[in-house]
């Protein structure tokens, strides 16, 4: 923080003898930098979708996914776990997804207590039709703006942040 007054303030506002490590401006910049990055990125994407495909950017992951499962078919809690869903906000994009006729759930044969979701042709043929506009999206918004080696920078950057993530 800018000024010691701030700190202190801060500080006391905090409690007693907190130890919080603030971001210094460097940070703060880089911090806000990606929160609004990665907002403006998925309604960007998001909006491309709806317009273009018929489909939130939620959905079009899910319909990613389900197409390289092997038989495009995954158990729903694997899916839910792959995704970072909750099983209800997975539940509730596939009862829409069943609705369009893009996937099918029924119960897993070797768990009784599971269920498994299979991708349709329907669904493949939504995300064929959505997968170009949606790879031009992308690359307009992000890949044509970047040198080959921002590109390496940005992959090397988020794996890390991935892995830190993933272990929480």
């Amino acid at each position: 923080m800018a000024t010691s007054t701030t700190s202190k303030t801060r500080q006391n506002s905090a409690g007693a003898g907190d130890a919080t490590r603030w971001l210094d401006a460097r940070e703060q910049k880089a911090w806000r930098a990606l929160m609004l990055t990665t907002h403006l990125l998925d309604e960007t994407l998001d909006r491309q979708l709806q317009r273009d495909a018929g489909m939130p950017h939620a959905y079009y992951g899910l319909l990613v996914r389900l197409s390289e499962a092997p038989e495009r078919t995954m158990r729903m809690g694997e899916l839910a776990a792959w995704m970072h869903y909750s099983q209800s906000r997975l539940t509730h994009a596939v009862t829409s997804m069943e609705r369009s006729g893009w996937v099918a759930r029924r119960s897993c044969p070797t768990d009784r207590r599971s269920q498994l979701v299979t991708l349709l042709d329907a669904g493949l043929d939504a995300l064929r039709v959505a997968a170009p506009g949606h790879v031009a999206e992308v690359r307009a918004a992000v890949f044509d703006k970047l040198s080959s080696a921002q590109v390496e920078q940005l992959r090397e950057i988020c794996e890390v942040l991935l892995v830190g993530l993933s272990e929480r």
